[in-house]
């Protein structure tokens, strides 16, 4: 594993692991217990819930140590023990996590008041969570978690005690009640500016709370710290059921709010009461899907260039010779694309004589995504093959790294080459849960990054252990990017990664913001490499407001929905003219400014995807022609 302080310095998401009293209660141990004296008298208990979490993709496992500062013992009489269990938890955890997460000791409030509203001082305070802490220490932790506290100046006491210690990671968390606030009325913009300041290194929410108010809060936080940011939500506010408290937030729904914790800025994300193994497991899928570790690609290590570790006797293809569709790119010529489905069965005629259509009208290139949106269709490497085969139409082949592990990839790709296929678009991939079969798995091993780096190895001759492979392929390499990215910092650090992995162009999502495209392109002239606009046009406002709010980042502005909504309560033909007209206004604005268009075809509609096209002079005639039924 990499060094925690690598990890937190990066950008990546890590995953915490969920409840542990939550989890000791399920199995029968009675609240009234001191349940991290559990540690020393059910270790084998403790240790199978830390295995659990592990199990359930758990990247950081916190040690059953909530309330083992001397206060809290006290009230057991279980004081002098205080060492004993500290030390004992941490190695409970440690034999659970082996060489795949890291162990953080959790210290808790102490359970008292300090001053101004209680006896106790700020330097009694700070003795007592030293005690814990250096017991922790002794034990072997890798960071601490201070969380749970409603009082910043408690946990100032608390971060004191550690720094006088050691200088290991401190991942500080406060707690808020349902008004956003801590039950001291501090707001989550004044606590994440103290933590800051006093050095927290990671500074985040945990309890108290479910998932919306945390998000709310997060959202707040953001605007006031750099540091990195935690969100470990309960699983909802407990209901009362027939005497006993549940936690009602499901593990999709708590999955969901992951995703949306992510966008908003966090990047350690985790559970506290009432969430599980299950809950975790879901959050982990979610985290993987739209932030893939990227510790998994190998080959990120590079201790030369590309170009130093190429076999001597290996000629790297230039991007001139790659594909048509690659020497118009080097060139600087304008490319010109239509994205169609590949068949729904395993007859792919009606699909190969709409595109037809497209090498009819001079389209430089068809688009075939790979399981759009989780759905189940035929290979998109298939239907490539046939289309170049049959109509010898250039294609731009998506491929996607939800379904394949490292190996899969490389016998795809090297299969790929083999049939002759040249253009790729890598991309990460949606989550099964999208489509219709929501048991299905993913496997993410790597993402679009990770992706790119392999093709761009293979195209140098060169296996993921840079072993030579004989002759090398010829890919043009292309990526996707989101000029709509909720976080926008994220997605250009992202981009600067692809192009340096070795991108020769990218596809943006729909755009319906030219605007926003404007300052995206702006935003990424250090690392421009040709930019490839996508384009929808819309057939009614039910069809934007799908692409609005359920395909990923894809933002139809309220002009624009304001404009469908209208035009769709005149019918569907005149819906239909509107989102055609606002399609051909988008390619008019962008059409100097990038390096070429990918036009979708809604519900695989070829002619309406080309009548995009014919605001540009080049394509008015053919697909008049093609209009009236004619062929080219």
């Amino acid at each position: 594993m990499e060094a925690i302080r690598e990890l937190i310095e990066s950008d990546r998401v890590t995953i915490f692991d969920g409840a542990m009293g939550t989890m000791l209660y399920s199995k029968g141990i009675y609240i009234n217990r001191c349940y991290d004296e559990l540690n020393l008298s059910h270790p084998d208990l403790v240790r199978e819930i830390h295995a659990e979490y592990v199990r359930a993709g758990a990247e950081i496992l916190e040690t059953n140590t909530f309330g083992a500062n001397p206060y809290k013992l006290q009230q057991f009489g279980l004081e002098g023990s205080l060492r004993l269990i500290n030390i004992a938890a941490v190695r409970l955890a440690r034999e659970a996590a082996g060489d795949r997460c890291y162990v953080a000791g959790a210290i808790g409030p102490l359970g008292l008041r300090i001053e101004p509203y209680g006896p106790t001082s700020f330097d009694e305070a700070k003795e007592m969570f030293k005690e814990q802490a250096s017991a922790l220490l002794e034990g072997g932790v890798d960071l601490f978690v201070l969380e749970t506290f409603s009082d910043i100046s408690e946990l100032r006491q608390a971060i004191r005690a550690v720094r006088e210690l050691c200088d290991l990671p401190i991942v500080a968390q406060m707690t808020i009640l349902p008004d956003g606030n801590t039950s001291f009325g501090t707001t989550p913009e004044i606590f994440a500016a103290r933590l800051d300041e006093w050095g927290a290194d990671v500074i985040g929410l945990n309890c108290g709370v479910g998932p919306a108010i945390v998000l709310a809060a997060i959202e707040k936080m953001r605007g006031v710290t750099n540091k990195p940011l935690s969100a470990q939500p309960n699983a909802g506010l407990p209901r009362d059921v027939q005497g006993r408290q549940f936690y009602m937030c499901s593990p999709e729904y708590m999955a969901k709010y992951a995703k949306r914790l992510i966008q908003a800025g966090a990047r350690f994300i985790g559970g506290c009461c009432g969430t599980t193994p299950a809950h975790i497991k879901q959050i982990a899928d979610a985290v993987r899907a739209i932030s893939p570790r990227r510790q998994y690609v190998v080959v990120q290590d590079k201790p030369k260039r590309i170009e130093e570790l190429t076999p001597a006797d290996i000629r790297v293809v230039p991007p001139e010779e790659r594909s048509r569709w690659s020497r118009k790119i080097t060139r600087g010529e304008f490319v010109t694309t239509v994205e169609v489905l590949p068949p729904k069965g395993c007859d792919a005629s009606q699909t190969l004589e709409q595109i037809r259509l497209l090498k009819a009208a001079g389209v430089d290139a068809v688009n075939i995504p790979d399981g759009p949106r989780a759905q189940t269709r035929m290979s998109a490497m298939a239907t490539a093959l046939l289309v170049e085969r049959e109509i010898g139409l250039e294609t731009v082949l998506h491929y996607c790294c939800r379904d394949r592990n490292l190996l899969g990839m490389m016998s795809d790709l090297l299969g790929a080459a083999a049939l002759g296929l040249r253009n790729l678009l890598l991309i990460t991939g949606d989550p099964p849960k999208m489509g219709p079969y929501p048991d299905a798995t993913a496997v993410f091993d790597i993402d679009s990054i990770g992706l790119t780096n392999m093709v761009n190895k293979l195209n140098h001759g060169l296996d993921l252990g840079n072993n030579p492979i004989g002759q090398p392929t010829a890919f043009c390499i292309g990526v996707g990017v989101n000029p709509g990215a909720l976080n926008l910092e994220h997605e250009i650090r992202r981009f600067e990664w692809k192009v340096e992995a070795g991108a020769q162009f990218a596809i943006t999502q729909p755009v319906f913001d030219v605007d926003q495209l404007y300052e995206f392109l702006r935003r990424i002239e250090h690392v421009r490499i040709p930019i490839i606009a996508g384009i929808w046009p819309l057939v009614s406002y039910r069809n934007a407001e799908f692409l609005h709010n359920e395909v990923p980042g894809v933002r139809v502005t309220p002009e624009i929905m304001e404009r469908m909504r209208k035009a769709s309560e005149k019918g569907k033909e005149a819906a239909r003219e509107e989102g055609l007209k606002i399609a051909q206004e988008s390619l008019r604005e962008i059409r100097d400014i990038v390096q070429g268009v990918q036009v979708s075809a809604p519900f695989g509609n070829v002619r309406y995807a080309l009548e995009v096209f014919s605001v540009l002079p080049e394509f008015a005639r053919a697909t008049e022609r093609i209009a009236l039924g004619e062929r080219a």
